[in-house]
């Protein structure tokens, strides 16, 4: 495991601003994906029935495991593809592996997972970031990777 010292971590301020700008897609995403279930519903149960239908803890769970995945599908397909969800770009941060090569796939569904306890725990895996030496939080730590500073593009 070998860092770079030319490479600036991202404070846990531009983390977290980045993270209430990405809750906006993500509230997006859950009405996108909340619609889904509804039409879904209403085709197979009819709009009377629908409107009456209280679903079993199973139907329940099921919709909250699918709502996580459409969720967590965000951030993957942003990491995945250049490094960077929309909040990121906007405030300048890139997730990274620690040679500074691309997040693999493990490593992303590795970073949601563990976003999870992170942040449940009241917050506190994120404060984390804010303890030397490495300067990480937990899912940085599970996941192999590290938030970075990009520099301001010119033009």
């Amino acid at each position: 495991m070998t860092e770079t010292n030319s490479v600036e971590k991202a404070g846990i301020l531009r983390r977290l601003a980045s993270l209430v700008y990405d809750g906006f897609l993500l509230f997006a995403i859950a009405l996108a994906y909340a619609t889904i279930l509804l039409v879904i519903r209403i085709l197979l149960l009819g709009l009377d029935s629908a409107t009456h239908h209280d679903p079993n803890l199973f139907s329940q769970w099921l919709g909250f495991i699918g709502l996580y995945a459409s969720l967590a599908g965000y951030y993957y397909v942003c990491w995945r593809k250049q490094g960077q969800t929309l909040g990121m770009k906007s405030w300048r941060i890139k997730l990274q592996g620690y040679g500074g090569q691309p997040a693999t796939p493990n490593q992303c569904i590795r970073r949601c997972l563990f976003a999870i306890p992170s942040m449940a725990c009241g917050g506190l895996g994120f404060l984390w970031c804010l303890l030397p030496p490495k300067r990480a939080c937990w899912h940085d730590l599970a996941s192999t990777t590290e938030v970075i500073m990009v520099a301001k593009q010119n033009g």
